[in-house]
């Protein structure tokens, strides 16, 4: 533990750790020392020169974001000398700031605006005419206006420091200096928005929100986004129930204010206009229109005609469902259609893991290890396309701790670039390659392993024992793909295990099993589009799907059902570390039905009593005792990544307008 320091900030008595700026300092004690410059994680600037504060002994003002507590420092905010100097500052910044307040996208939420109110002066000694330049698209996202930029180097720090990306800088000196692209003319980065919501004015400004409304007409929800699996919080901003923009600006969850392209922006597709909003059958070789009560009564119809029969179903769940969700549909199989055929997309070998770790929940890591733990092994993924929050964490953590990184990846990756050692390995190499870094590791008082599809089955369980022979405390995460991958294998959607990984006494068909199968008589998919790469050997098979838009799989369906997306429902997802968290509803789309509700509707139809989702006690006894699935469940299901990047979502991705007009799109991996 560091060592305590003793102070005095403005007559209050203060005790930090040793190292600790005065500015953060002051917080523990309720003062707020203002800064523009000044962001917690990023290097210090002192450029802004707001934070200056009095220092007893001290000949002249010191800026509190560069200042070190010291033992018997005596420190004074609110001085007259203070209180001047905060004055002149906003002056001087305001010289060629223009007074735009009433339709700049900031306006509400600015940190000038807000210090101006409160030590602004009523008028300025500067009578010249205000510096003024156009305003600037430097993408399909970002809009830049220099005149109301402060040069505060924000954005220049997060795009350098926190995402690796360097896409921004200053150029021009004095008057003429702005901040401009890594393109000269227009962005070439991840698209992630940090630098415009890290801008404490409204000199960046997002092409989704701008003149679009005010942070005071919007309701604020805090939700999961609904796309790739790291969890990340985002509070959607809802003005007459449409989504206008993502942030987190209180830092809730687990990436505070993080968030990619997709947590920030890709909500358009909630309001595509090829949104289903009414069930579909198919009348005539064609599907068309019918109301909720006809599509439910064909399908209970049609389901309990071939029950009663014994007929065969198929049941392919999705990666993209809640937890509630996942738990009914898979008792609504077993128990309603009497069948074991049960399966999903599984992106990656949590099931191989679980049953190699044999009960130590000790060796599953958290989000949070990613920032804390010494050191990690990266093998098989581009972290920062394929898990940006992750990759976000582990750079933070090199940055701050100065953590060791290593990397076996088929390719270039973005942690090359600060990673201790690094390997290249050809695909179904990398566990091999791996094992070529054993001294490297071995020397790590502790390590943190993630691997992507590309460590599975077998391989899994030679991971584990490859990390138990290194002598050192190593945990794991297996990296899987969409926002509930985790909780969908923990509900049991998988055709040999139950919820909680119990073996179950029937197994049945995975996937691809029901896909070749020429008896099906029936096919029931919830929110996942298998057909699109592949065929329905039984052509005669009774489909049914429910999703939010007419999918391959939707166009070969006889019952399509109108689902509302992550967005629009409540519930719980669980993310690639286990962590399980809350959906809020932001929105309603008028005729889709959550798949929740769409199951009971059904059931009621069909006489059958299922009762209600059991996660919560699911989840209470994963952590009472972690489940060992039984060695072989993995080899039932084919396990492999959609390879998506950050400008793709899987299909939900073709309907999201911004990750499809970005220069960047559609991206790749390992370049």
């Amino acid at each position: 533990m560091s060592k305590l320091v003793r102070l005095e900030i403005d007559g209050k008595p203060v005790e930090v750790p040793a190292g600790t700026l005065v500015i953060n300092a002051a917080k523990t004690v309720g003062i707020e020392i203002p800064a523009f410059c000044y962001y917690d994680g990023l290097t210090l600037q002192g450029a802004c020169r707001m934070c200056l504060v009095e220092v007893e002994k001290s000949p002249k003002l010191v800026t509190a974001c560069t200042l070190a507590a010291a033992e018997g420092m005596v420190v004074r905010t609110q001085t007259p000398q203070v209180v001047q100097a905060r004055k002149a500052m906003l002056e001087f910044l305001l010289t060629n700031h223009p007074l735009d307040c009433p339709v700049c996208d900031k306006g509400g939420e600015c940190e000038l605006q807000d210090l101006t109110f409160r030590y602004g002066l009523g008028e300025s000694r500067f009578l010249e005419t205000k510096v003024h330049v156009p305003e600037k698209q430097w993408s399909a996202v970002v809009y830049y206006d220099a005149p109301r930029c402060i040069l505060c180097y924000r954005c220049v720090r997060i795009c350098k420091e926190g995402m690796g990306v360097s896409a921004l800088a200053v150029v021009s000196r004095a008057v003429d200096s702005e901040i401009a692209p890594n393109m000269g003319d227009h962005l070439y980065c991840d698209e992630c928005g940090m630098c415009i919501d890290i801008c404490p004015v409204g000199a960046l400004t997002s092409q989704d929100y701008r003149y679009q409304t005010r942070p005071w007409e919007m309701k604020h929800v805090g939700t999961i986004c609904t796309h790739c699996a790291d969890g990340c919080t985002t509070t959607l901003g809802v003005y007459n129930n449409r989504v206008i923009r993502g942030n987190n600006h209180d830092r809730t969850g687990l990436n505070g204010e993080f968030l990619c392209v997709k947590g920030r922006y890709a909500h358009d597709f909630i309001a595509h206009s090829e949104r289903l909003k009414c069930p579909l059958m198919r009348v005539d070789g064609k599907l068309v229109e019918v109301s909720w009560s006809q599509a439910l009564a064909e399908v209970a119809a049609r389901f309990g005609g071939i029950r009663s029969r014994g007929g065969k179903f198929g049941v392919i769940g999705s990666t993209r469902t809640t937890n509630e969700e996942n738990w009914y549909l898979q008792k609504f199989a077993r128990e309603g259609l009497g069948t074991g055929n049960i399966d999903h997309h599984r992106s990656g070998d949590v099931i191989s893991l679980l049953s190699a770790l044999k009960g130590r929940a000790d060796a599953l890591a958290a989000t949070s290890d990613l920032y804390e733990r010494k050191a990690a092994l990266v093998i098989g993924s581009d972290l920062a396309q394929q898990h940006p929050l992750v990759a976000f964490q582990l750079r933070a953590n090199w940055r701050h701790h100065e953590s060791h990184i290593y990397t076996v990846t088929r390719g270039p990756v973005r942690e090359d670039a600060y990673s201790r050692l690094r390997v290249r390995a050809e695909a179904g190499r990398e566990l091999a390659a791996a094992k070529s870094l054993r001294q490297a590791l071995q020397a790590e008082p502790e390590l943190l392993i993630l691997f992507g599809d590309c460590v599975r089955g077998a391989a899994v369980h030679e991971l584990v024992e490859f990390g138990d022979s290194l002598g050192i405390p190593v945990r794991y995460i297996c990296l899987v793909d969409y926002v509930n991958s985790r909780g969908a294998m923990d509900m049991g959607l998988t055709p040999g295990l139950l919820p909680g990984y119990q073996p179950a006494a029937a197994p049945g068909l995975d996937l691809a099993g029901m896909l070749a199968a020429a008896d099906l008589d029936a096919l029931w998919v919830v929110g996942a589009n298998p057909l699109k790469n592949a065929a329905l050997a039984a052509e005669r098979a009774f489909v049914v799907v429910q999703d939010l838009f007419l999918t391959e799989t939707a166009a070969r369906a006889d019952i399509v059902l109108p689902a509302a997306c992550a967005y629009e429902k409540t519930g719980t997802v669980t993310n690639v570390c286990g962590e399980v968290q809350r959906l809020s509803r932001a929105v309603t789309t008028m005729g889709a039905k959550p798949d929740l509700e769409i199951f009971r509707s059904l059931a009621a139809r069909m006489g059958l009593d299922l009762g209600e989702p059991e996660t919560d006690r699911v989840y209470a006894e994963m952590r009472r005792q972690l489940p060992v699935p039984a060695a072989g469940e993995a080899a039932r299901g084919v396990v492999a990544s959609a390879g998506d990047t950050l400008f793709t979502s899987g299909t939900l991705g073709r309907y999201c307008g911004v990750l499809r007009n970005v220069r960047e799109a559609p991206g790749g991996l390992y370049q």
